[in-house]
């Protein structure tokens, strides 16, 4: 075949994706759009989520490593379906999804089709970051809370308000602890029946206590990651309480009143899941509860901006500006 005449090959298709190329350094690349395999699907992405996991890889520690790959570290998408692979049956091009994957602050990521739970018509048009109300989820169903238990949420951020809405949901007398007059306003609207500023850590513990009407907590959840709301939420627990423990710590070591704890036989969970089959377990059952109306999320989507503007978001969620929740990078 003459060379001349013989059909060019096909240019890949191309898309947008934030790179972080080192700490602080975001950068929109124009890359090739990804392929589905056997049993994957593409999504085109509508938005991510930030998460705040992703804050120590925008500041940067010593052991990471730069550039990440293309929309690294996004992990919260949701969009449509874009194209399948082979052997995918339970989904179809143009549903609409919330998936679990890992580059989601791009126009087009590619998950296994197990990674992805449909969403239903009364979900349309609104944003759906999947995997953080999975955490929520997923926490909550592991913390035990009961109906008339006296419940403490120490932290709220996106996740802690989350989970007061689950304990009250069901039915418990909950006490939020947080550090920001909005941030507390929040947990108020999400079902706390009291609030508490988080300040030194046994002036809090007896106004936590008082507010729970001069009794210990039944459960106690810690939603920061951070020491201080741990010594709390880990003080506040009464005798054969629980201590769940839903915060992400990830600067370093931890201390823990060991004598105390085992002093009060408490119950000590680490609510966090790694199984994908859980997780996408979790986003089902927080798809379910936010379609039938038993969780509103939206008041907690409070900053959205554009993919080539995510530096903002990710600066946000460092400085936590009063009224801040979570930040929603769009497409």
């Amino acid at each position: 075949m003459d060379p001349a005449t013989s059909p060019r090959p096909r240019r890949a298709q191309r898309m947008r994706a934030a790179v972080l190329a080192g700490p602080g350094r975001l950068e929109l690349a124009d890359v090739a759009r990804p392929e589905p395999g056997p049993g994957q699907v593409r999504i085109r992405l509508e938005g991510s989520g930030l998460c705040g996991s992703n804050l120590p890889v925008f500041e940067g520690r010593p052991w990471f490593s730069y550039p990440l790959a293309p929309g690294a570290p996004g992990h919260e998408g949701w969009g449509r379906v874009d194209a399948a692979g082979a052997g995918v049956r339970a989904l179809s091009e143009g549903d609409r999804v919330a998936c679990l994957g890992a580059a989601a602050f791009a126009d087009y990521e590619v998950v296994d089709a197990a990674a992805a739970v449909k969403l239903p018509r009364a979900l349309d048009g609104a944003p759906f970051p999947g995997e953080p109300l999975a955490c929520a989820v997923n926490a909550f169903r592991r913390s035990g809370v009961e109906a008339g238990q006296a419940v403490a949420v120490v932290g709220v951020g996106f996740l802690g308000a989350v989970l007061t809405a689950l304990a009250a949901g069901a039915g418990a007398r909950v006490v939020a602890v947080g550090r920001r007059p909005s941030a507390l306003e929040v947990a108020r609207r999400m079902g706390a029946a009291e609030v508490v500023p988080l300040g030194e850590l046994w002036p809090t513990f007896e106004r936590v206590k008082a507010a729970a009407g001069g009794r210990m907590l039944d459960v106690a959840i810690e939603a920061a990651g951070a020491q201080l709301p741990l010594d709390l939420a880990g003080e506040l627990v009464r005798e054969r309480g629980r201590l769940v423990i839903a915060g992400y710590h990830q600067d370093g070591t931890r201390t823990v009143n060991l004598q105390s704890w085992n002093w009060r036989g408490i119950d000590v969970v680490n609510a966090h899941e790694r199984n994908p089959a859980v997780y996408a377990e979790g986003m089902r059952l927080a798809v379910a509860a936010v379609a039938e109306g038993r969780l509103d999320p939206r008041p907690l989507y409070t900053h959205a901006v554009a993919l080539e503007r995510i530096g903002e978001a990710f600066a946000a969620l460092r400085d936590r500006p009063e009224g801040f929740m979570k930040a929603l990078v769009t497409m």
